[in-house]
């Protein structure tokens, strides 16, 4: 491995597409370090893997175990992410500086950057980069399946039918056709979202910094217009200061009666605490919400929408379809190899 760039794999692609990843990092001349903590099959990797790759077994939200990997043996001059663990300021400050063995590139294998102090990153000299776009069409499609879900109920009739409770609706659910989608964020998520939506015949406007008429979106002059003229909301957008805490107490009352919110974006951006008054609140505009992405995720999950019925929870799984890791894996590892190698053309990179 001597004079060759090392990279440590904080979380590597799961299943198979590990290696599809592994052979894209060596095909460029990378020396790999593989975190086994979230690999199922350890022994088979061993064995398979064991003369190309160096091994380590850590949990890498744990910050002094992550900064004394980082620098084993000499340091890394990369590591590489996929669930987003926190890479902060006293990570960045043990880690990078003037040694052949310090860190220089952070490589995300998704879209986002927010697990990251980008300002400390730069301060250190540090290039961080990420796969923007990779997952879009995964992200839209769960989107898409949460509204259906919510809409027609089908977490509950599914309870009330494993109970042998032959239950029909209160009252009909309206078609998709009657529904106004809000897409708070008109990147690529949100546009891909809006196409298939106006595909099945929903009416579409959204907010953002795109240009207003991409895929048949009105354009909503404020936030205010969006959440009181939309009857289903879906956010999309970065996790940031500006929008953290963009959703509370006011903004959720804003909302039409009878209305959905769904967030595949970050937890942060709902205020969860905000979001579960107004679902216990049978008086509340909002009816019910999905929510794949909470404040706290892994093993610090926790959130106040935990029992709420009118709640549907998942574990931030919204662009883990096999097309969208995999694209997200290999571009990850084109964009650290070319930064490592002085050749940052083209190359996504964020600067905060």
């Amino acid at each position: 491995m001597l004079g060759r760039h090392r990279i440590l794999l904080l979380d590597a692609a799961p299943g198979d597409l590990l290696g599809v990843e592994l052979e894209r990092l060596l095909g460029h001349g990378l020396a790999v370090t593989l975190n086994l903590r979230r690999v199922t099959d350890r022994v088979a990797v061993r064995a398979a893997w064991g003369g190309r790759v160096g091994f380590t077994d850590f949990d890498p939200f744990d910050e002094a175990a992550l900064i004394a990997e980082t620098l084993r043996d000499g340091g890394h001059q990369a590591v590489k992410s996929r669930a987003g663990v926190p890479l902060r300021a006293t990570f960045l400050a043990a880690t990078a500086g003037t040694t052949a063995g310090s860190l220089r590139v952070i490589g995300r294998a998704g879209a986002g950057t927010d697990h990251v102090d980008l300002a400390a990153a730069a301060r250190h000299g540090v290039v961080v980069t990420h796969t923007p776009g990779s997952n879009a069409d995964a992200v839209a499609e769960f989107a898409l399946a949460q509204l259906l879900a919510l809409t027609r109920d089908l977490a509950g009739h599914n309870a009330a039918s494993h109970q042998g409770d032959w239950r029909s609706p209160a009252a009909p659910a309206r078609a998709l056709s009657e529904l106004v989608l809000g897409i708070l964020g008109l990147g690529r998520i949100g546009l891909a979202l809006a196409g298939r939506a106006r595909a099945l015949g929903m009416t579409t406007q959204g907010l953002g910094r795109s240009p207003a008429g991409g895929n048949g979106v009105r354009r909503a002059d404020s936030l205010t217009e969006l959440l009181a003229t939309s009857d289903v909301v879906s956010v999309h957008l970065p996790l940031t200061a500006r929008t953290r805490r963009l959703i509370g107490r006011r903004e959720l009352a804003l909302l039409r009666p009878g209305a959905i919110l769904l967030n595949t974006a970050r937890g942060g951006i709902v205020d969860e605490r905000a979001l579960a008054e107004a679902l216990r609140d049978p008086g509340h505009p909002l009816a019910a919400a999905a929510v794949d992405t909470f404040e706290h995720e892994h093993a610090a999950f926790d959130s106040p929408l935990f029992g709420l019925p009118n709640a549907l929870l998942t574990p931030h799984v919204a662009g883990m379809t096999r097309s969208a890791m995999a694209e997200a894996a290999v571009r990850c590892a084109d964009h650290v190899a070319a930064l490592l190698n002085g050749r940052p053309g083209g190359v996504p990179v964020a600067t905060g």
